[in-house]
């Protein structure tokens, strides 16, 4: 009899891990609280990027978040507040604010990012999934002389230690490559081997797919609890009713901390908000995606719309939408673009990304439970990491010898 494997979670990681997990010969069901792809999977900037290789944390930038904080116009900022998860989190982060940690980081996440773009791939030119995939790199324009050549640090040291190298255009090479860019640029720096998709696209035609294949999918049903015996989890307690299970994955990004007491141990994640506006798109529109690193607001230009995405907000689980963030990625790409918005504005949004200390996902096993497996923690990478991530749990579920090195992403043991 295959395995019984339930998946909580229905966002882009649980999706991933549904699908490698059938296709690897399990029975799958899905359990989402509400519908899938409804949570940061929705209207993120769709980025599928193995140039994002670096941590959030690195040396120097615990001054320069420090200094963000006290800018109200600030890309980045936290809520103050009393929280001592967030400053517990914030102490982890801090200490690996350097090059060591960095690397040793970075390593770990570029092998998920580099299997996922070719497993991306592979899955759309496979099952023939309609979600306005495009190829065209990845390009950072600087509006700076002197931001144009600090990035050639951060290339240099991207192609030294990780093979990940940009090509570069000086001055108005830069606007000939993409005329949607103003004239008067440093320049920019293009990484050919990104890819882009189309997010809710993805998550409509994935779930489409998953139950044409047989997995069942919950929406609209909240995880209760577990039924265990021994070590072993027996039963998955749903709102709508009771699952029996072999295996069970948690998926469940932002939110993974409020099972910790179901899980048993304390997982170290927190909500690092993120907005993003969605439009028609502009007369002039942009046909690579891009990020203005000096203003910290990404462009993706879709077949069927335009989205200005960014901003790294630690206010908890907020709900609100505020104006006032709405018009720093107006203001932000206003510097790069002819036109950097359009009408109609067809949806404002918000998603919490689920922030680790040491920007690593946690793809492990809790101590507590020898059949449960966390999948969670991917930071601002989901959507990019989703595919290896899901044939890494498959893999483990399965007994199957892994493509990728599950030891750096087992945090849950080290606890």
């Amino acid at each position: 009899m295959s395995k019984r494997v339930i998946v909580i979670g229905g966002g882009v990681i649980g999706t991933a891990c549904a699908y490698y997990l059938q296709q690897s010969g399990c029975d799958v069901t899905i359990v989402e609280q509400k519908s899938i792809g409804s949570g940061a999977s929705h209207a993120n900037c769709g980025f599928v990027c193995p140039s994002h290789v670096l941590p959030l944390a690195g040396p120097g930038v615990m001054g320069k978040t420090l200094k963000a904080m006290l800018s109200p116009n600030s890309p980045f900022s936290i809520k103050p507040r009393f929280d001592p998860a967030l400053w517990s989190w914030l102490l982890q982060f801090a200490r690996r604010c350097n090059t060591r940690d960095m690397l040793d980081a970075g390593r770990a996440i570029h092998a998920l990012l580099t299997d996922s773009r070719q497993r991306y791939a592979d899955l759309i030119a496979t099952e023939s999934l309609d979600v306005e995939w495009q190829t065209r790199g990845l390009l950072f324009p600087f509006l700076t002389q002197q931001a144009m050549d600090h990035y050639a640090h951060t290339n240099h040291l991207l192609g030294e230690h990780f093979g990940v190298h940009a090509v570069r255009y000086d001055g108005e090479a830069a606007a000939k490559l993409e005329p949607a860019l103003k004239p008067g640029l440093a320049g920019a720096w293009h990484y050919e081997g990104d890819a882009h998709l189309r997010p809710d696209k993805l998550m409509s035609a994935w779930g489409t797919l998953l139950k044409s294949r047989g997995v069942v999918i919950h929406e609209n049903s909240e995880f209760r609890g577990f039924e265990t015996s021994n070590r072993q989890v027996t039963h998955v307690v749903t709102s709508t009713g009771k699952l029996a299970a072999d295996q069970c994955v948690i998926a469940t990004g932002a939110w993974t901390p409020m099972l910790n007491r179901q899980l048993r141990c304390n997982i170290a994640i927190q909500p690092g908000k993120g907005y993003s506006m969605t439009m028609a798109r502009p007369t002039n529109c942009p046909k690579t995606p891009l990020i203005f690193e000096e203003h910290r607001v990404a462009v993706t230009p879709m077949d069927s719309g335009y989205r200005l995405g960014s901003i790294m907000e630690f206010a908890g689980y907020d709900t609100t939408i505020a104006p006032r963030k709405m018009e720093m990625l107006r203001a932000g790409a206003r510097h790069y673009l002819f036109e950097p918005t359009a009408e109609p504005v067809l949806e404002q949004w918000y998603g919490w990304r689920p922030m680790t200390p040491n920007s690593l996902p946690i793809i492990d096993r809790p101590p507590a439970y020898d059949n449960v497996l966390v999948a969670a923690g991917h930071n601002m990478l989901g959507l990019s990491m989703a595919t290896g991530t899901g044939r890494l749990v498959a893999d483990l579920l399965t007994d199957q010898q892994p493509q990728i090195d599950p030891r750096p992403y087992a945090a849950l043991r080290r606890l």
